[in-house]
């Protein structure tokens, strides 16, 4: 349960007749398909009808607000106040109300019953829904509260998710003055701005402001030494006491440790540095000689900035590579089909109660996939007591079936492909220094669902505008789009992209070049967003003794709108145009977007007619 402070109304707020004249006047002059979409006021007889209905009186701002409007014909341009949705007219306000009652009777044991405070309740009788959502239903919007006392006229926010809290609007009057301000001025509500857009009222993520110069977590990474090995621990043995009587005391058994099982990948033929390189390690400088210890301690500490580290070695015929350290790789399709490049790869990873065996050949899954195996085991750790209690045992293997499966599986490998690497075989490696470095990961296959093409964008009909726009104009303005995303994230300052966006200015399409200074360029990018996301990490959430990251929320939000950025230039140089346009103006931070992306094609078809 959340609350703001009561907020102190003004002195002198305007009517909510002068309001809605203001409103009606913005509309009217700027989105008048919006004006259109306002019902007529409703009658008193209706006002009263409703307020029967729901067994309450209306406080005087909503009668005066219903007398003006009578909510909105909900069709497509309807006018909404940023993400609380349109006013909403008698018929919805009974019903959604009478609805989230019904629902509210269901939950009361969620709430203290001696405990009065206003927002003490999933849903209180007196509440009354008069917005209609982001999603134009009863799952969110604004409520009007016509209990008795403090609160009363009061404006609250409601969400089916979490729990209900007041907004800084005094009332309804309050909250009608915002949004005729907010029209008029052009001014953020929760976030969005108001714009007018082919005669329709649209509301916009206000432009952000974007660090100029986020910190570098590699470039200071790249000035750090890597932490020398820890230097082995030999407990002292407690010398008996000189004089007098000492009771010896005997402790059970500490649990035996967790089997060491790492993600591996075996390769048929290929030497230990082909296979790092392949992985993506290309900061050779990182590359030396390390135990599976070693090499968790240095990918641990400041000096790897969040990247993976892995280990290559070879057993017989094979080499093969283990992670020791940060995020998965071993198990993307993007690195196994790098690594079976012109050979053939068996890679062995566990994670939790699954284990996985995949095979790849010449960068394809082999005999699609029928040589892959998947073994998922029950946990074991927690134990239901007599009295039906569930507690969780400590210091034994939660998931013994995944460990005995990852030892078959080892085995297996030994059988089918003549891998000789047993689980002795496999403590000599991790115990054994072996040539390790860090990783740049390579950049992820684009999700299906995300090379579609979407008919709409920000609720915009992209659909319609390629369908009528000649192919070469719509490349031409998607590449002004991109070249405007690329000036506000900053990437054009890079100077690989700079000179990939000159040549697709020029009409070229260059192609990227696996390895090539632009694709290093953009792996970058995202690892300098894996290495600053602990910024937006609670203290508490951060492992004891992690070291504090001289990065913030804003250097986070900078690294990430810009490997944002990167994705949709790599879009634009792979997918059809219509694709990577709307990844462009998904990603567009200017909340004149819109206008910007008219004007360019606009210009483009003035340059083809002249």
């Amino acid at each position: 349960m959340t609350s703001l402070p009561g907020p102190t109304a003004p002195l002198q707020q305007p009517a909510v007749k002068d309001s809605w004249a203001r409103i009606d006047a913005w509309l009217a002059e700027h989105a008048p398909l919006s004006r259109a979409r306002l019902r007529p006021p409703a009658s008193p007889a209706g006002i009263a009808d409703a307020e029967q209905r729901l067994g309450v009186t209306f406080p005087p701002d909503l009668v005066d607000a219903l007398r003006c409007h009578d909510g909105v014909e909900p069709s497509e341009g309807a006018p909404e106040f940023a993400l609380k949705g349109p006013f909403a007219g008698l018929a919805d306000i009974v019903q959604n109300t009478l609805f989230l009652r019904s629902v509210g009777e269901d939950v009361p044991e969620l709430y203290e019953a001696e405990n009065d405070h206003e927002l003490n309740a999933f849903w209180r009788h007196e509440w009354l829904l008069i917005t209609l959502g982001v999603t134009w239903d009863a799952q969110d919007g604004l409520f009007l509260t016509c209990r008795a006392g403090d609160d009363y006229g009061r404006v609250g926010r409601y969400f089916n998710e979490d729990a209900s809290s007041f907004t800084d609007w005094a009332s309804l009057r309050a909250a009608l003055a915002a949004f005729a301000d907010a029209l008029e001025g052009r001014l953020p509500v929760s976030g969005q701005v108001p714009l007018a857009f082919e005669g329709r009222l649209v509301w916009e993520e206000a432009t952000p402001t974007v660090k100029a110069e986020p910190v570098s977590l590699l470039d200071l990474a790249a000035q750090l030494p890597e932490p020398a090995p820890e230097p082995e621990r030999v407990r002292p043995r407690p010398e008996p006491p000189k004089n007098g009587v000492y009771l010896a005391v005997g402790f059970t058994e500490p649990p035996k440790p967790q089997p060491r099982q790492p993600d591996l990948v075996f390769a048929a033929g290929l030497t230990a540095e082909e296979l790092l390189r392949r992985a993506g390690v290309v900061q050779w400088d990182t590359v030396r000689k390390r135990t599976h210890v070693q090499a968790e301690r240095a990918a641990a500490s400041p000096w790897a900035a969040s990247r993976p580290m892995v280990r290559a070695g070879r057993s017989g015929e094979w080499a093969f590579l283990a992670q020791s350290s940060g995020a998965k790789q071993l198990t993307r399709p993007e690195v196994l089909r790098r690594l079976a490049r012109g050979t053939r790869v068996a890679a062995l990873t566990k994670q939790g109660a699954e284990v996985r065996l995949t095979v790849y050949a010449d960068g394809l899954p082999y005999a699609n996939g029928a040589h892959d195996r998947l073994v998922s085991s029950p946990r074991t750790d927690y134990v239901r007591l007599a009295d039906g209690t569930t507690v969780q045992s400590v210091g034994g293997d939660p998931w013994p079936g995944s460990t005995a499966a990852y030892v078959d599986m080892l085995n297996a490998l030994r059988n089918r492909y003549g891998i000789d690497f047993d689980p002795a075989g496999l403590e000599h490696a991790l115990d054994q220094s072996l040539p390790s470095g860090l990783v740049l990961p390579v950049l992820e296959d684009f999700p299906e669902w995300s090379c579609r093409h979407p008919s709409r964008v920000r609720h915009f009909d992209l659909g319609a505008l390629v369908e009528r726009t000649p192919e070469p104009t719509m490349r031409a303005a998607t590449a002004s789009q991109l070249r405007r995303l690329a000036a506000e994230s900053g990437i054009d300052a890079l100077p690989d992209i700079a000179r990939t966006l000159d040549a697709v200015d020029r009409g070229e399409t260059p192609e990227p070049v696996e390895d090539g200074a632009l694709d290093l360029c953009m792996r970058r990018l995202v690892a300098e967003t894996v290495a600053a996301r602990p910024a937006l990490e609670p203290s508490w959430r951060r492992e004891r003794g992690a070291p504090r990251l001289p990065v913030t929320a804003a250097d986070f939000k900078a690294w990430q709108l810009r490997s944002g950025a990167a994705d949709a230039l790599r879009r634009f140089l792979r997918l059809p145009v219509p694709t990577a346009a709307a990844t462009i103006l998904h990603r567009r931070l200017s909340d004149d977007w819109r206008s910007e992306l008219l004007s360019d094609l606009s210009a483009r078809e003035q340059r083809r007619e002249s």
